[in-house]
């Protein structure tokens, strides 16, 4: 004999969790979700937390705060559950490769929430600077309301006056990483901040983690015991930077990312691209309001703009190489090919 249905009536009542633990997620694998409590000591347990039933099909994604009941010790076995996702104060997106993508078009994809800063790293020399996957990071960055810096390393080997000169119009913050240096002044651009870290693979952003946190390897491991063993190398992570000298100043955290190789922008609108190309933007001025401002655009100024020498004719050409990327007429992911207009490589 089956049960009859219960007759007691269904309520859109939710319990308040008035008890609940604020946190942060500092990594997400396969359904679970690596949490901490901000204001804990730098030595607490990751807790462990799966996604409450009430939290629909809202995503949790690595820089949330969130908010826990259930067991939140950190305890082996123990398992919380997420009941509310505080406002993101930003939000990083991009477009997943041209080979990822679902029957309504390219998928995007949330890269983290909540962060303060996009650090770019990339190497002066072997490999050479990519411009065409920096230019998409800080369109991204804007796009998002985060604040970018430029992390120049193997400043040992090459000097970094092409690469400034080429963002000369910016005022883009930077700095210079070499073996040696003490990275005083990149911890104190991270102070008080969540940065995400990103950077194409041999540019040394991991030996840079590694230095800013001596600990990473170790909290990836711990990390890593989260997802049944699975190494955490495609999946972004939060390091809790440590804390220099007797400074009661937060030092902040990083989150490195080693798992993107492009940012997809098809998700950006056309305006906000052109404002990821904020030493263009003047020559639009007297543009129509339709202008695409591509090559083909008769009516479009940014030529004129160039040819009287108030842009560089590189920045123009990347700009309409990321504008035919996000029409779809060309490869979304960054190639060295995609440098060679700028001469830096």
């Amino acid at each position: 004999m089956r049960p009859g249905r219960s007759s007691r009536p269904r309520t859109r009542t939710r319990p308040r969790h008035d008890d609940a633990v604020d946190a942060l997620v500092i990594t997400v694998d396969r359904g679970r979700y690596g949490c901490v409590r901000e204001d804990a000591p730098p030595d607490s347990p990751i807790i462990t937390a799966m996604r409450a039933r009430e939290l629909g099909r809202k995503s949790v994604v690595v820089g949330d705060r969130v908010a826990l009941v259930g067991d939140v010790t950190g305890a082996a076995g123990a398992l919380a559950r997420i009941v509310r996702i505080s406002e993101r104060t930003s939000v990083l997106r991009r477009t997943a490769d041209d080979d990822d993508t679902t029957p309504e078009g390219r998928l995007e994809r949330v890269v983290v929430a909540n962060a303060d800063q996009l650090v770019i790293v990339s190497a002066l020399f072997d490999p050479p600077p990519r411009t065409g996957f920096i230019d998409r990071c800080l369109v991204a960055a804007y796009d998002a309301g985060i604040e970018p810096l430029l992390c120049l390393t193997k400043a040992d080997l090459a000097g970094p006056e092409a690469v400034l000169d080429y963002y000369a119009e910016l005022d883009l913050p930077y700095v210079l990483v070499r073996p040696d240096s003490d990275l005083s002044e990149l911890r104190k651009r991270l102070a008080g901040n969540i940065s995400v870290m990103v950077g194409h693979s041999g540019v040394g952003k991991s030996t840079l983690v590694n230095r800013l946190v001596p600990e990473a390897l170790r909290a990836v491991g711990v990390v890593s015991a989260i997802g049944k063993g699975r190494h955490t190398s495609t999946s972004a992570v939060a390091l809790r930077l440590p804390p220099v000298g007797r400074s009661r100043t937060d030092p902040g955290w990083i989150i490195d990312t080693p798992g993107i190789r492009s940012f997809g922008l098809a998700h950006v609108s056309a305006e906000s691209l052109l404002h990821g190309f904020p030493d263009l933007v003047e020559g639009t001025l007297e543009d129509p309001p339709n202008c695409g401002h591509t090559a083909n655009d008769i009516d479009c100024h940014l030529d004129a703009w160039v040819a009287e020498g108030k842009a560089d004719a590189r920045r123009l050409a990347s700009y309409r190489r990321l504008l035919a990327s996000r029409a779809g007429e060309t490869d979304q992911r960054d190639t060295p090919a995609d440098d060679e207009p700028t001469g830096l490589g």
